[in-house]
């Protein structure tokens, strides 16, 4: 294991939920923390850089400020999201185009930006992608294919900038945050569908990634994240009867029935012929 005392950190997302409770143990752990976030704060504790991650031409100023206050940089997490509900059966709108730029481009320009101080430096990214990456769900289409499309961008960037800079992905579960908000007012709450767990626990996956003598490239939160991993991977049309099963058993229950983005489905449920 290696120690996060003196190591220069970068965070995307720092005033989030993860955000704020990762910058807390990264400091006690040691490390200098610099954040990105939408709105700058003045703490001298964890300065937080104002940044519009979805403006091509404000990313790079950023992240050039965040490298120049920590004197270099050692460590890039990732962390930055957005989610909301999307069907697949609908057109894109700017729910979805606002998660592919926060999830995906927002994390890409981000990486961009500070490699060549991660390369000086031999350091370390991280990304924070989520369980959906590979065991997608229904009406949340642009946060699975945002996330899905993540770990594809870490493993291209694995192939290119491995041998100097070491690239991991972390895969949460559901995780009681404001980020949920918007699925749970359109009547689509994860209930019975995602299995909560406690921040912390995401917390120390990423700190074991950043800590381990060796980037481990994919790194689950719990035990069940882990097998769900392996079974989205591994056995993909096991996982499809699985949230089939468990999608058919919310449409009976009705637990969907308020839901407009759901109309569909439930019409489909009800009238298979």
């Amino acid at each position: 294991m290696t120690s996060l005392t003196g190591r220069r950190v970068l965070l995307t997302g720092a005033s989030g939920t993860f955000g704020r409770h990762l910058s807390v143990a990264l400091r006690a752990g040691g490390a200098r923390v610099v954040g990105l976030d939408l709105h700058a704060r003045d703490d001298n504790e964890l300065p937080v850089l104002g940044c519009d991650l979805t403006d091509p031409a404000a990313v790079p100023a950023a992240v050039r400020e965040a490298v120049a206050r920590l004197g270099g940089l050692d460590l890039l997490i990732n962390n930055a999201g957005v989610g909301g509900p999307a069907p697949a059966e609908l057109p894109p709108d700017e729910v979805v185009r606002q998660q592919l730029e926060v999830n995906l481009l927002a994390a890409w320009r981000t990486t961009a930006a500070a490699l060549p101080a991660l390369v000086a430096a031999r350091g370390r990214v991280i990304f924070v992608a989520s369980r959906m990456a590979v065991l997608p769900l229904p009406l949340a289409a642009a946060y699975g294919v945002s996330k899905r499309a993540l770990v594809a961008y870490a493993d291209a960037l694995r192939h290119e900038v491995g041998t100097h800079v070491g690239v991991s992905v972390v895969y949460p579960s559901m995780v009681a945050s404001p980020i949920h908000d918007s699925t749970a007012e359109a009547g689509l709450s994860l209930r019975g569908v995602s299995r909560p767990e406690p921040v912390e626990g995401v917390v120390a996956a990423i700190l074991r990634a950043a800590t381990a003598r060796r980037a481990p490239r994919d790194v689950a939160t719990t035990r069940r994240g882990r097998l769900e991993l392996a079974v989205g991977r591994h056995a993909p049309a096991l996982a499809d009867r699985l949230v089939r099963r468990t999608l058919a058993a919310r449409l009976a229950a009705g637990d969907l029935d308020a839901a407009p983005l759901a109309a569909g489905m439930l019409r489909r449920h009800r009238d298979p012929g």
